[in-house]
């Protein structure tokens, strides 16, 4: 209760020095805001105050656009380093309120907001998004119900994704330093005509930070240090930026260090939450001509001894199916690495070019390095000693090329298209000891995760138009022709070393329609086909997937087929002054699925037929230019057909209700919110050994925070920050997490920029 108290007086001070402050001119720090001077009002001869409420938006409008841009104004690839945003998830330039789909932009002042000191609080409270941690410093983002490798993840318009990312949840998402972004885009339904396979539930294209031509010549530094106190954590983060002529660079690097996440309910701390992670990255860029850039950035993030949490994880709220106490498996990442450089050049064209108005060509090289240890023991015990420890590692080198291009076909709207290639090779070794405690204990090699030498490669095309058919109806309707080829050679039980190829090909359609039913509503709707090819994790895959249930690579997988998916949406969007918010109806129908079967304890796979749908919304509503009222609501409904169950790991209904004021010229915010989560016990089969499902049902729950900033000092250089996490100290789970939810947690941020 105590820090509870402080935590508040804090927030309170913070509150107060940001109402009071004076405006500073905001030199050498951020763009300065415009702000209209008030027009002089006449109240002669009107006793009435009505004038004065009712103009009071008329008289401060650019502050009031400046502090909660429209949907009207809030554009995706929008960014000056993506001419007409040909690397944005639209590939195109278009606003929140004209797509057809449902979208969402989390920007850099938003990211500051939350404290993102990893992947979880920067995609934290979006609409549409739940996440999902097996451990702690692990993060794959849901959206309409689907994960992993249906949930497409890029920076700056180049896959994240490869072939060796696992099935259902996975930890890549969390491999992306929050320091170095400068806007996330989010779409929900499918994308694969835009980006190929695995784009079925959405995507979301991490867009980096990099020098701003458009403030001239400048240099600048900037500092940025959280603490917190549930996991006792602390992350630095440095950067140096600038431009002079033509040439702009952007260089940073963080520490994060974290200890054992201290969880709600007064549980105490969970063992096996603790990591670190190092990062830096750099972005150079030049203009070649007045029409042209050239970009060229590197990207590095590893994580050490990363532990996988659920195989820690004690049976909080009840007893384990077979009455252990947690899962004696004990595993750890490290490292966990990710690198990414890419060379692009992109501009518009010299003269009136036949062609193309836009083009962007990108050849990139992404590296995914996973080095693992898995002790194994013979009883539940935990005082068990090991009888196996493996030890793996493997990599996934993947080279890209991605050329895009865009015209401006007059009255007849734009066409967009363009072509992508990767090509992944696999490297994969695993040895195991046996008697690890026993001193002379000698290695053997014994089968990887992934057949050594393994070959992967996708060739993707698209053409993609959007326009009006009429005064009131826009259109946006594209198509795609994706090849993927495999070929490995995995060691099948009973059959021996087996080498194969495979090849998987598709036409993918989508089309989206808007109709402006008045200047302020819109209605919306599409069809969006889905498409995603097996990968090498889903046919060679030698590992433990489903708690102690072996997968092993079996002769018959090779027999599976893409999986395909066609989602139907409907949605109001609707636009004013005061009030914004976005409704969506949804539809997936899997016509095909890969899902698994068990025949005794083994489990093979099999294309299966399932359905989703679900409700998306959220809302703001403005008090005046400084405070609003917002929210968020998601429902998400899923059944397995062919087996007859509930789909695996459908998020519960959830969603977020808040109050928030802030002001642009004062670097200054306050925001308290609740979150609120339903009971969710609809597991499928698959669930109910799996520790992290809590046996009889999820709990519901709802939590209460609180977030804070000022900026001090001359010209705002220096801002301090405080967020009041889950101040009731709940206890809770996020559905299919290996990491309980934090208790109270208190975070201070202090941010420099000069």
């Amino acid at each position: 209760m105590m820090r509870l108290l402080v935590g508040l007086l804090c927030a309170t001070a913070l509150i107060g020095n940001a109402v009071q402050a004076q405006e500073v001119p905001l030199e050498g720090t951020l763009p300065p805001v415009e702000v209209r001077p008030p027009e002089a009002t006449d109240t002669s001869g009107d006793d009435s105050n009505e004038s004065e409420i009712l103009g009071s938006f008329d008289l401060s409008d650019q502050l009031f656009q400046d502090a909660f841009p429209s949907l009207s104004d809030q554009l995706i690839g929008g960014s000056v380093l993506d001419p007409g945003g040909l690397n944005s998830i639209l590939r195109s330039e278009q606003s929140l309120f004209e797509m057809p789909q449902l979208g969402t932009i989390i920007d850099r002042d938003t990211l500051e907001e939350r404290m993102s000191n990893n992947m979880f609080r920067a995609l934290q409270n979006e609409v549409g998004i739940t996440l999902q941690q097996t451990g702690n410093g692990q993060l794959s983002p849901f959206i309409r119900g689907l994960t992993g490798q249906q949930v497409l993840i890029l920076i700056d318009g180049v896959r994240l994704n490869n072939s060796v990312l696992r099935a259902g949840p996975n930890q890549y998402a969390a491999t992306i330093d929050p320091g170095m972004i400068d806007r996330i885009e989010v779409v929900r339904g499918a994308q694969s005509v835009l980006w190929g396979s695995d784009a079925l539930g959405g995507a979301i294209n991490i867009v980096t930070r990099g020098a701003d031509p458009l403030r001239g010549n400048y240099s600048q530094v900037s500092f940025q240090q959280y603490l917190g106190s549930a996991d006792t954590s602390s992350y630095s983060r440095g950067n140096v930026e600038g431009w002079v002529g033509g040439t702009g660079v952007f260089a940073g690097g963080s520490y994060l260090n974290t200890n054992d996440l201290d969880i709600g309910g007064g549980l105490g701390r969970q063992p096996a939450t603790g990591y670190d992670h190092r990062a830096g990255d750099i972005k150079f860029s030049r203009m070649v001509s007045d029409t042209s850039m050239l970009t060229v950035a590197f990207q590095h993030f590893e994580q050490n001894h990363l532990a996988r949490s659920d195989r820690f994880l004690p049976f909080v709220l009840g007893p384990a199916p077979n009455g252990s106490t947690g899962t004696q498996r004990p595993t750890y990442f490290d490292p966990q690495q990710r690198d990414l450089a890419y060379i692009r050049l992109q501009g518009v064209a010299d003269l009136d070019n036949s062609f193309y108005d836009t083009y962007s060509a990108t050849m990139s090289y992404s590296l995914t390095k996973e080095g693992s240890t898995v002790d194994r023991y013979n009883s539940n015990a935990p005082a068990s000693v090991p009888t196996r420890r493996e030890i793996g590692e493997f990599t996934d080198d993947m080279i890209g090329v991605n050329l895009a291009a865009s015209k401006q076909l007059e009255d007849l709207g734009t066409l967009t298209y363009g072509a992508d290639y990767f090509y992944e090779d696999i490297d994969s070794q695993r040895v195991r000891i046996d008697n690890p405690t026993v001193p002379g204990a000698m290695p053997s090699v014994t089968d990887p995760q992934y057949p050594d030498d393994s070959i992967a490669d996708r060739f993707g095309a698209f053409l993609n138009w959007d326009g009006q058919l009429t005064e009131r109806l826009s259109a946006n309707a594209g198509i795609r022709y994706e090849n993927l080829n495999l070929s490995a050679t995995p060691n099948f039980n009973a059959v021996g070393l087996v080498h194969f190829d495979r090849t998987y090909q598709d036409w993918i359609g989508s089309i989206g329609l808007g109709y402006e039913l008045t200047e302020e509503l819109r209605l919306v709707g599409g069809m969006y086909e889905g498409f995603r090819a097996p990968t090498i994790d889903d046919l060679t895959a030698n590992k433990t997937a489903i708690q102690n249930v072996q997968t092993v690579p079996r002769l018959g997988d090779l027999d599976i087929q893409p999986e395909h998916t066609r989602t139907y949406e409907i949605g109001f969007k609707f636009d004013n002054d005061r009030i914004r918010f976005q409704v969506y109806e949804w539809w997936t129908d899997f016509r095909s699925v890969i899902g698994r079967e068990f025949i005794g304890t083994d489990q093979f796979l099999a294309n299966q037929e399932a359905y989703l749908n679900g409700t998306e919304a959220y809302g703001e509503y403005l008090l005046d230019p400084h405070w609003s009222l917002y929210g968020n609501f998601i429902y998400t409904y899923g059944q397995n057909q062919t087996t007859d169950e509930p789909f695996s790991r459908i998020p519960p209904t959830q969603g977020y209700v808040g109050l928030r004021w802030r002001d642009q010229e004062l670097r200054s915010y306050f925001d308290i919110y609740t979150w609120l989560v339903r009971r969710q016990d609809r597991y499928a089969s698959a669930n109910l050994g799996d520790v992290r499902f809590i046996p009889g049902g999820t709990p519901g729950y709802a939590t209460l925070n609180l977030r804070a900033g000022t900026a001090l000092g001359h010209c705002q250089q220096h801002r301090l920050s405080i967020s009041l996490e889950n101040i009731t100290d709940k206890y809770y789970r996020v559905l299919g997490s290996g990491v309980d939810g934090a208790g109270f947690n208190a975070i201070v941020g202090y941010e420099f920029v000069h």
